[in-house]
């Protein structure tokens, strides 16, 4: 690649669920490197996998970041020169360099079935072998081919990989990196649904949207091998590899919703400022100054060195994000400070969707705020509450705050009809009587007894708050199990 090529980087998020923190992290660094360069931010849908792709997790995606101050300068919303920029509109464009792969004889038609290919892994499990593809169908004859694809047969197209030997490439933050092709299977390229997986549209997008450099997290460096392969198949320039540091736990585990929330809309919600929340991510990976913790976006920008991310693995330490944040909140100034909540807190969309809610409850508005309080609370203290029904142990109720939350993982939607399914189907699922399930549930995310309509104050609360309010509940209730005083 010329060093005179023009910077241009870009951001692949999967619209799969609320915004991650992890994606506002890895676009930050994209983000300043592209204005350090003078040059390009791009992002760019990455929704193959149609059965979890949601359009609006695509657009929570752009509202964040933009609420964040994170703008790119080519993609869906905005367009530009390199589109269309969401994968699943590029499908002819894959299947035809697929289809090129395939005729250069170094990608191959596979027609083995899921139930073949299960069978396949789990005798080499048995064997004390690591899994993966066999090469069943890597020397079928083109008659072969072209009779059971005729016969309309389920197929997938894979990459044929050459070994025995090694893939080697250069990590700008790591150095040069050589992975055995022993470990390297003959990755699907195209799925039995016509779409392409994310390494073979990743590849072939970065090449056609003239990618520089690619700036991504390090869970993404065991991958990198088959895309070299396959930059290697089409006779293309590798672009620069960079890959970031994960975000950890205190225990220095990857950051997950487990332990941490890990939605952006939870730390809009919770009152983060976009400045406290740049400023934190950016120490996350980067030293800018020995004597300096502050930075603004500018001096983050003309401090940034790529090549200097530090490798040791950040700590996503919620106590240093709420002392930037109050750093921040003291830099605002009243007018600012009262734009700030009454655009955050009682925006006028919000404040419209609550008043059903509150309309009955309240005989004058100095019962509003008591009233509303659980809606603006973070988190709440379940002490002297109800929260364990009787005849019910802590970890019995514990249990089914654990099943709600994975229905709560898994919403696509988070409305009052999907709200209130959710909770019959728990209630069913667990065989549990309403004062069992309900009102636990309600103390769990109110923090109160007495609340307006269950599954509205829930769809008011909102998904992250009432995620994060749930799993500190099942962490009161596991003390309360070892510690009933």
């Amino acid at each position: 690649m010329s060093e005179l090529q023009p910077v241009r980087v870009r951001i692949a998020p999967s619209p799969t669920g609320d915004p991650h923190v992890g994606t506002a992290y890895t676009t930050l660094f994209n983000f300043l490197f592209a204005r350090q360069q003078q040059g390009k931010l791009i992002l760019r849908i990455e929704d193959t996998d149609q059965k979890r792709a949601r359009r609006d997790s695509e657009e929570m995606l752009f509202s964040t970041l933009k609420w964040l101050g994170l703008h790119w300068d080519e993609g869906p919303d905005v367009g530009g020169d390199y589109g269309p920029y969401r994968q699943s509109e590029r499908k002819e464009i894959h299947q035809q360099y697929a289809q090129q792969l395939v005729q250069q004889d170094k990608a191959f038609y596979c027609f083995c079935s899921a139930e073949r290919l299960q069978q396949v892994r789990d005798a080499q499990r048995a064997a004390g072998e690591s899994p993966g593809y066999d090469g069943h169908c890597r020397h079928l004859t083109q008659d072969e081919v072209k009779s059971r694809l005729a016969a309309g047969e389920s197929h997938v197209v894979r990459l044929k990989v050459t070994r025995p030997g090694q893939v080697t490439f250069e990590d700008g933050i790591r150095g040069p990196i050589t992975i055995d092709l022993k470990q390297v299977d003959d990755q699907v390229l195209i799925k039995s649904d016509g779409f392409p997986t994310y390494h073979l549209a990743n590849v072939i997008d970065d090449h056609l949207m003239k990618i520089s450099h690619v700036i991504r997290a390090e869970e993404w460096i065991s991958s990198t091998p088959k895309h070299v392969l396959l930059y290697q198949a089409f006779g293309w320039p590798l672009p620069k590899f960079y890959h970031l540091p994960l975000l950890r736990n205190k225990d220095q585990s990857k950051i997950s919703k487990r332990k941490n929330p890990v939605s952006l809309n939870y730390y809009r919600r919770k009152g983060i400022l976009p400045p406290a929340m740049l400023n934190f991510l950016a120490l996350m990976g980067s030293s800018f100054a020995e004597d300096q913790e502050i930075f603004s976006v500018e001096e983050m920008t003309a401090r940034f060195k790529l090549n200097k991310i530090s490798l040791g693995g950040p700590i996503f330490d919620m106590v240093k994000l709420k002392h930037l944040n109050q750093h921040y909140i003291k830099a605002m100034g009243p007018r600012c400070f009262a734009a700030h909540v009454r655009e955050e807190m009682y925006s006028q969309d919000f404040l419209e969707q609550i008043y059903p809610l509150f309309c009955e409850r309240i005989t004058a508005f100095e019962e509003f705020v008591d009233k509303t309080s659980f809606l603006y609370n973070g988190e709440l203290d379940y002490r002297d509450l109800p929260i364990v029904p009787k005849k019910r142990t802590p970890l019995e109720t514990k249990a089914a705050f654990e099943k709600l939350l994975e229905k709560v993982d898994q919403a696509d939607v988070w409305d009052v009809e999907f709200v209130e399914q959710m909770l019959s189907g728990v209630q069913q699922e667990l065989e549990l009587k309403p004062r069992d399930f309900l009102m636990p549930v309600r103390i769990a995310v109110t923090g109160r007894k007495d609340s307006p309509p269950l599954p509205q104050s829930i769809v008011c609360v909102g998904k992250a708050m009432t995620r994060f309010r749930l799993a500190k509940a099942c962490e009161f209730l596991a003390q309360l199990e070892v510690n009933p005083s």
